[in-house]
């Protein structure tokens, strides 16, 4: 008799977020007793602005929301996403063109459930996003890595995706600003690959959620408005997390072709039926409102990138590009991986053991390279109190010193 297994291949292949495993570790440790300093999570440490709770307390309320509601999303969150969209990138679209969504990480897997077939073949640069490879097999695709350097800012050329490109290639995804590395690609650039994917007949996923956070010179350029020709086969994903500190509330949306949209939506009626209506009044309220609280939460990211930019800089073997965007630094630990470290000169080989290593030792948290397709990289997060920062850099001196 065959052996019968019980977890499914396909479920079976997919690996723990890093990220979440990392926070959830150091809360632990913290819950414990331990003095942890965590840079790990992806998350804003502010809360979410007050006249946003207020809608969803008011939403809670209304006999409305207490029932299900269409599955794309709320007729005017699907508007107000096409306002806002309109509004901070100049891409025009219509509401049809908008799914509301659980999280951006729900838009992405039905993006690539839409769009993929078993072995169509998406353009990862790398690093990335530790969900986008899992959400491409997922949907029976195959993720094809392009490694970029500290050298080159973490940016991939049109040169290399040439290179990658096979006849199976479908989907580039592609993120500025991005996650883990906080990269981002000037409009030019944007031009280059857009027009690249374009001419080459492929789909593009992009994924604007750090839109709102740049710093100093840098701008942010839409993949569909800088290449309009793009429109057709171009699938725009954000969410209300990262810009207005609403992690918790899951709201995100993806926007694309009306087929595209109309299909993904199916798909979505089979899953969750639709998105939470309070937190989707939330979101309303978030996208409808002013961008104050937007501005003064960037203001606070962009000192503290500065510290912790000139901080990492100071620690012997350390090299890390000047991240332009989102709240990440994406540091190469490649010169102090096989040399003593630490009171106790253990060696760590790997950013994996240099993480757990840290993280025993010296009570920092960091996820490590690997998660991200770039071993010998790590990411830290700058979205922690100011304090906090600053006394992980000095326990990460003394442990490398």
């Amino acid at each position: 008799m065959a052996p019968v297994h019980r977890i499914s291949s396909r479920v079976a292949a997919v690996t723990e977020s890093a990220t979440l495993a990392i926070d959830a570790k150091a809360k632990a440790l913290r819950a414990a007793g331990e003095d942890v300093i965590g840079f790990g999570a992806g998350e804003p440490d502010f809360p979410t602005p007050s006249h946003i709770v207020e809608a969803a307390v008011a939403a809670c309320r209304d006999p409305r929301n207490h029932h299900y509601t269409p599955t794309a999303g709320l007729p005017e969150l699907r508007e107000a996403i096409a306002a806002k969209t309109a509004r901070d990138t100049g891409f025009v679209v219509e509401a049809k063109q908008v799914m509301v969504t659980n999280g951006g990480k729900q838009a992405i897997e039905e993006a690539f459930a839409t769009l993929l077939d078993p072995g169509d073949e998406v353009l990862l640069p790398a690093p990335y996003w530790t969900t986008y490879p899992e959400a491409v097999r997922l949907a029976g695709g195959v993720p094809v890595e392009l490694p970029t350097t500290p050298e080159s800012g973490y940016k991939v050329s049109v040169e290399q995706l040439e290179r990658a490109r096979t006849a199976k290639a479908k989907v580039l995804l592609f993120v500025s600003p991005s996650n883990p590395t906080g990269t981002v690609y000037n409009e030019d650039e944007v031009r280059a690959i857009g027009a690249w994917a374009h001419e080459r007949g492929l789909w593009v996923v992009t994924d604007e959620i750090y839109e709102h956070l740049v710093y100093g010179p840098a701008r942010m350029a839409s993949v569909p408005v800088v290449v309009p020709e793009l429109a057709e086969r171009c699938v725009v994903v954000n969410g209300v997390a990262k810009t207005y500190a609403m992690t918790g509330w899951r709201v995100g949306w993806m926007i694309g072709p009306p087929d595209v949209v109309k299909a993904a939506a199916n798909l979505q009626s089979h899953s969750v039926s639709n998105v939470c209506n309070v937190a989707q009044r939330a979101a309303l309220a978030a996208l409808s409102g002013p961008l104050d609280d937007v501005v003064q939460m960037r203001a606070v990211y962009d000192r503290r990138r500065q510290a912790i930019v000139a901080a990492l800089a100071n620690l012997p073997g350390v090299v890390c590009p000047e991240p332009q965007g989102a709240f990440y630094a994406f540091p190469s630990f490649s010169a102090v991986l096989g040399r003593p470290l630490g009171p106790s000169g253990r060696v760590a080989r790997s950013t994996l053991e240099l993480a757990e290593v840290l993280l025993e030792e010296a009570k920092v948290a960091f996820v490590p390279g690997e998660a991200f397709g770039a071993p010998g990289c790590g990411r830290f997060s700058y979205a922690l109190a100011d304090e906090d920062l600053a006394e992980g850099m000095a326990r990460l001196a003394k442990f490398l010193g």
